[in-house]
């Protein structure tokens, strides 16, 4: 009997510290590499990839041909076009939407565009802090012993830089409350399974979802209050409730 315990317990310290992991990953705005959550918890990939055009054609002649559109979702990703695969698999979801491997990959697709997006509103952030008014190279760069006085483009530019940051954080929250989105349904179809739960919580907490962050750590621990993960669990849920109260 212990051993068995033993194989069910390491299952889910394995889940919990990947999913911290990869979601740290997006926190911090690295990891953009195309890996998400999914690869982490199946492996990765492995086996010959489709044909884009092939599988297009399969889709185009038959739309409600699920597996074409498994095939497309894999054959784009491999390809490196994150945001088609991503739709290819919402269009999959909808003809299997039981298929929880299929919305944990989804869900890795929504986390990787939401840190993709997040490196590029630093790099925005970098290049507006360096362009600004008394910034970088206003002082670098000089006049008759005087440095630069700021002018026009580089005040237009900063302004499209800020733009820019706006557009790609909105971008990186949209993506993340998509990936939410995604671990909800893999609960109402798994209510049971505590590491659903505990996938998205953390993905939840990644998209600073407080409330449901909360809701499914709860969950969690009512499915599985035994766990070793339990603890950590409590220690986050008690972290939580005092933002979401202090917010």
């Amino acid at each position: 009997m212990f051993f068995p315990r033993l194989r069910r317990h390491a299952k889910w310290m394995f889940l919990f510290l990947a999913l911290a992991f990869a979601l740290g990953f997006v926190g911090f705005g690295v990891g953009a590499g195309g890996v998400g959550v999914g690869d982490i918890l199946r492996g990765g990939g492995g086996g010959g990839v489709p044909s884009i055009s092939d599988a297009e054609k399969r889709t185009f002649e038959n739309p409600k041909d699920a597996r074409a559109f498994r095939d497309l979702a894999t054959a784009y990703q491999a390809a490196g076009r994150n945001d088609e695969a991503i739709q290819a698999l919402e269009d999959y979801s909808r003809l299997r939407p039981k298929d929880t491997d299929a919305l944990r990959e989804l869900a890795g697709l929504y986390l990787t565009k939401a840190s993709q997006a997040q490196q590029r509103a630093q790099i925005y952030q970098y290049r507006s802090d360096y362009l600004a008014p008394g910034g970088a190279v206003d002082s670098i760069i000089q006049i008759g012993g005087q440095p630069l006085d700021p002018g026009p483009i580089s005040s237009a530019v900063t302004s499209s830089l800020q733009t820019e940051i706006s557009v790609a954080l909105s971008e990186a929250q949209s993506a993340a409350a998509s990936a939410v989105g995604a671990y909800r349904r893999i609960a109402e179809a798994k209510p049971k399974d505590p590491s659903v739960q505990l996938e998205l919580a953390q993905a939840a907490q990644s998209a600073n979802d407080t409330a449901t962050a909360i809701a499914a750590y709860e969950g969690f621990l009512r499915l599985a209050p035994d766990d070793p993960t339990a603890p950590e669990v409590r220690r986050l849920l008690k972290q939580l409730r005092s933002t979401s109260t202090t917010g």
